[in-house]
């Protein structure tokens, strides 16, 4: 099982020095109290932004405070592209608030700087594009502001993954590499509304029954819900190796067709335990609802899950994607700084991402694995069963009041739901 070439193209220690006669844009903002920001673009890649702490540093040494950006993920295809070229990064660095006010930037643009980027070897070795200061003004400026980054690349190389079809219509799982489809694993989707823990065995574990209870906050109500859902993944040759239950059901909140995030389904990854097919063990927790406001979005949030009990999950991913558009679900500890990290080194860095498609699309997701996180097939098929419980609560956490397909309520009174 070999993994496919990616880049990861890193902005890490932003600081920025401002030269005293610099006023920021924004009423009640002062440089001294209100970090600027920058926003970086690649052309053919979306634009990204983030904040720049302030340096009071009186030489040219490595700033006292700094921060990093998310990064640029380079794809197979775009390594092939860009071979033998030089692409350019700009960095555009602004005082002031971030985001628009009545359709206007509300930031003060102070100045831009352009970093020349070769990615050619970057596929077998880290190499640095730049780490100082730069003046973000005129070279004849003496009271230019300066930006101070650092620019590399590393490779990141990742496992592909596909489904063959809808999660819902257990389909087989292939490997991608480069023009090559190959079936590594297959799926079987089950929804019964009957059994909130359709998907566990009998002899579940008794520590985890406990877990539960927990989880499930034994909150089952009359009425419309969706509950029972659950997806088992098998290997080759027929044994299981992931599955994802979802062990809390999705209900409207009070009043409403929605699922909101005061009272949210939520799913168990769990993979086998010991040597029963039989016994099994949770690995992760995926909480989903439907968020309110200006975004009409699917809100989700993953921990691992510990053995030390649920209250002790480690927090892993918490965002909202659109439902219009569709998103990426994404586990990336780059930029977390949770110090419960230090014990789990295994998920340093980028961990998966997964595509999901906008509500009621054709969804058959692309799942990208970092090679450090797989060291076998059962670690990959933690992953696809996650992927399958983040495509599927797009599904779950669709109004009430809109009809589900036939595959994900096998009972036709759940039709109304």
């Amino acid at each position: 099982m070999d993994p496919c070439p990616f880049v990861r193209l890193m902005v890490e220690s932003l600081a920025l020095k401002l030269p005293l006669a610099t006023k920021p844009a924004g009423s009640g903002v002062h440089p001294s109290t209100t970090p600027c920001f920058c926003k970086l673009r690649i052309k053919n890649f979306p634009s990204q932004t983030a904040l720049i702490p302030l340096s009071s540093s009186p030489t040219d040494s490595s700033p006292d405070s700094s921060t990093s950006a998310p990064g640029f993920h380079l794809d197979p295809d775009t390594l092939r592209r860009y071979n033998g070229k030089t692409i350019s990064l700009r960095v555009s660095v602004y005082t002031g608030r971030m985001g628009h006010t009545c359709g206007i930037n509300s930031g003060k643009l102070l100045g831009r700087v352009h970093i020349s980027i070769k990615l050619d070897g970057t596929k077998t070795r880290p190499i640095m594009f730049q780490n100082g200061w730069l003046k973000l003004g005129k070279e004849a400026d003496k009271a230019s502001a300066r930006l101070h980054l650092m620019v590399r690349a590393e490779p990141d190389p990742r496992f592909v993954f596909q489904f063959g079809g809808e999660p819902e219509c257990s389909p087989v799982v292939f490997q991608i590499q480069g023009n090559i489809r190959q079936p590594v694993f297959s799926c079987k989707f089950s929804a019964d509304r009957n059994s909130r823990c359709r998907s566990l065995p009998l002899d579940f574990t008794t520590s985890n029954r406990g877990w539960i209870s927990t989880f499930s906050g034994e909150r089952e109500k009359p009425g419309r819900e969706r509950k029972g859902w659950m997806i088992m993944v098998y290997d080759l040759s027929g044994s299981p190796v992931a599955a994802a239950s979802m062990i809390t059901p999705f209900v409207p909140s009070p009043g409403s067709d929605r699922v909101s995030r005061s009272n949210p389904g939520a799913w168990l990854i769990l993979r086998p335990h010991g040597f029963s097919v039989s016994s099994w063990k949770a690995w992760g927790r995926l909480e989903a609802w439907r968020e309110r406001g200006h975004i009409d979005g699917l809100g989700y949030k993953f921990e691992i899950v510990t053995d030390n009990g649920p209250s002790n999950g480690i927090p892993l991913a918490e965002a909202t994607m659109s439902v219009r558009k569709g998103g990426q679900f994404c586990i990336d500890t780059t930029t977390i700084k949770d110090p419960k990290l230090g014990s789990w080194p295994q998920v340093r860095g980028f961990v998966m991402g997964s595509t999901v498609e906008a509500e009621g699309k054709v969804s058959k997701p692309t799942i990208q694995v970092g090679m450090q996180h797989v060291t076998c097939m059962a670690d990959a098929a933690l992953f696809i069963a996650l992927s399958a419980a983040i495509d599927l609560s797009m599904d779950a956490c669709r109004l009430f009041s809109h009809k589900l397909r036939k595959e994900l309520c096998p009972d036709e009174d759940e039709s109304i739901s």
